[in-house]
């Protein structure tokens, strides 16, 4: 029995299709939740499965869970490329359990600042956050200018700040202990400086949510936060602006990095140099009001007012994850006996 021509043409067409997706990739990306992934997908992983064909599945978690979860399958991890805040990359950096990023076949390295590089290459910042100070424009006038602008007597009981559990809550307690001629061997100027602050403040939040809730009801005038959750709440109508301290704000590093054993470190190098591309870099700090690494990156005069860039980035804080990882324990002991009560 002779196949119709058009039947022939239709069954290799299906055999082809077959066989390309049989070849094409995937790589399993670990990121965060909510509008951090949303804007992933956006601005890196659907240029990144446009250019190569691959597919991109995402899991989803904090960076402690990730951080975790490649100690536990280390050598056979089950994502190939994972978000992470920088205090956990140096961890997993640390245990020998990430891949050192080869720079020469990242095409967008040269343009990355050179902060964002982890020790031997073993990660690179992704983007820069901030802890600084979030204002209501409605009710302040003028913008603040100082981390001493917090303690004015007229905003006694109009500002939140942070508990030490949380990122801003500790790295509030070295700005101000730095501002104070303190060292990261002697935290006590920081501790007498917070103390009265922490108890007019109207709580210490532990969640960044609270501080929405605060500002919505109009229960404060500002508060030592982060610029991009307070951009997206701007974005969504309440009148806030961000504020950096002339002392300088502190710095935040999400970085990428790849776990050793993945079986598609290759194509895992191409995401981040994806990434790292400075039309990418413009897409994510747009959508999520966030910092670029990519020294090409021009941003629209509004997120350059609420993102670390420019002077603001020049005279920002970066601490050293291994040092505050060290100290964190004995200083929230102390925030406890000595801050609290």
């Amino acid at each position: 029995m002779r196949l119709h021509p058009l039947r022939i043409a239709t069954a290799m067409a299906c055999i082809l299709t077959f066989s390309a997706a049989a070849k094409a990739e995937e790589i399993v990306l670990g990121a965060f939740g909510g509008s951090f992934v949303d804007n992933v997908k956006t601005c890196y992983i659907d240029p990144f499965e446009a250019e190569t064909g691959a597919t991109v599945i995402t899991k989803l978690a904090n960076s402690a869970q990730h951080a975790a979860a490649i100690r536990a399958t280390a050598g056979q991890p089950d994502m190939d490329v994972v978000f992470a805040d920088d205090a956990f990359a140096v961890q997993m950096a640390n245990e020998d359990l990430l891949v050192p990023l080869d720079r020469t076949k990242l095409t967008n390295s040269a343009e990355i600042i050179d902060g964002a590089w982890g020790a031997n290459d073993t990660y690179v910042a992704a983007m820069l956050g901030a802890t600084t100070i979030i204002y209501n424009k409605d009710t302040l006038k003028e913008p603040p200018t100082s981390w001493n602008d917090l303690f004015d007597p007229k905003y006694d009981g109009r500002v939140v700040i942070g508990d030490i559990s949380g990122t801003t809550g500790w790295q509030f307690l070295v700005a101000l202990n730095q501002m104070e001629g303190g060292t990261l061997d002697d935290i006590q100027p920081g501790i007498n400086k917070i103390k009265p602050l922490a108890k007019s403040s109207v709580l210490l939040y532990t969640q960044a949510d609270q501080v929405v809730s605060l500002f919505e009801r109009g229960e404060i005038d500002m508060a030592v936060w982060y610029p991009d959750r307070a951009g997206i709440a701007a974005k969504n109508g309440l009148p806030l602006a961000a504020a950096y301290p002339k002392e300088g704000a502190v710095g935040i590093r999400p970085t990428i990095s790849i776990p050793k054993g993945s079986k598609h470190e290759k194509l895992a190098l191409k995401f981040i140099d994806t990434v790292l591309k400075a039309e990418n870099q413009k897409c994510f700090s747009e959508l999520q009001f966030i910092g670029s690494v990519n020294k090409k990156v021009e941003l629209s005069e509004t997120l350059a007012s609420m993102v670390p860039s420019g002077e603001t980035l020049e005279k920002m804080i970066f601490l050293d994850p291994n040092e505050m990882s060290k100290r964190l324990p004995d200083w929230t002991r102390r925030w406890q006996r000595e801050v609290l009560r």
